[in-house]
């Protein structure tokens, strides 16, 4: 049992094809207890979908742009659990505006940039008063090393989310948490619906050494579920590529 005893928090959880449900079904298979996050009109599809997980999981509401949401998350995840070992950022959002480059307005990029990539932060230190050392931080993140195509200014955010990560390693560091990254290949996810043009990406496999399926969150699930474990101890800010090799070839 991989997490036996520990205590997660899982952010992103909105339908049974997120890799953040899968995470949250393979933690509590490994012997974890998990406390699930959602906002707003969310909130009922994920109490939904929680009741499909293995056991079924509270949810306590996590607007990452709610100021208030983060002061008190601490607090709220306390009445179910005492502490947490870890905590799961799944979480990504820009406006439609955002994905056109040269046209974006500053406001729909500085909403991709809180939700996408400040939200690692936030979340981290709203969550450190319930962890200790040996604790871990895993986010979900998109290659940001390239310009891809339609990406655009979440393409920026993910590179953005990808140095804060290297930050909160330095920070939390001397606290004994760990903070590492998945970037997962393309995923046909919730989110992924929101990306214009979303299906150029299912031609993947064609330039990855693996045979990478567009449908299948599971392998990204379960590196995230292995950083979250014990098996990663000297292991931190690092980016862990489950893209069926894509990063390595590029195009």
């Amino acid at each position: 049992m991989l997490l036996e005893g520990k205590k997660l928090l899982i952010t992103g959880v909105l339908m049974d094809s997120s890799i953040a449900f899968h995470v949250a079904r393979l933690a509590q298979e490994q012997g974890a207890e998990v406390v699930l996050t959602s906002f707003g009109r969310t909130m009922r599809i994920t109490q939904t979908i929680a009741r499909r997980l293995p056991r079924p999981a509270p949810v306590v509401e996590l607007d990452v742009q709610n100021t208030e949401h983060l002061d008190t998350l601490a607090e709220r995840v306390g009445e179910h659990v005492d502490h947490l070992d870890g905590v799961l950022h799944s979480i990504g959002f820009a406006p439609q505006g955002a994905f056109n480059f040269l046209e974006a307005e500053w406001d729909d990029v500085a909403t991709a940039m809180h939700v996408s990539a400040y939200s690692l932060k936030a979340l981290a230190v709203a969550a450190l008063p319930r962890m200790s050392a040996g604790g871990s931080v895993v986010g979900l993140t998109f290659d940001a090393q390239y310009a891809w195509p339609v990406y655009d200014w979440m393409g920026v955010a993910k590179a953005a989310f990808e140095a804060t990560n290297r930050y909160l390693a330095r920070d939390l560091g001397p606290k004994g948490i760990r903070s590492n990254l998945v970037s997962a290949g393309p995923i046909g996810t919730t989110a992924a619906k929101s990306i214009p043009e979303f299906d150029q990406f299912a031609k993947w496999s064609d330039h990855s050494p693996l045979n990478w399926d567009v449908k299948d969150p599971v392998p990204a699930a379960q590196a995230c579920v292995a950083l979250l474990s014990d098996w990663f101890p000297m292991t931190t800010g690092e980016i862990v590529h489950v893209d069926g090799g894509f990063h390595a070839t590029g195009f």
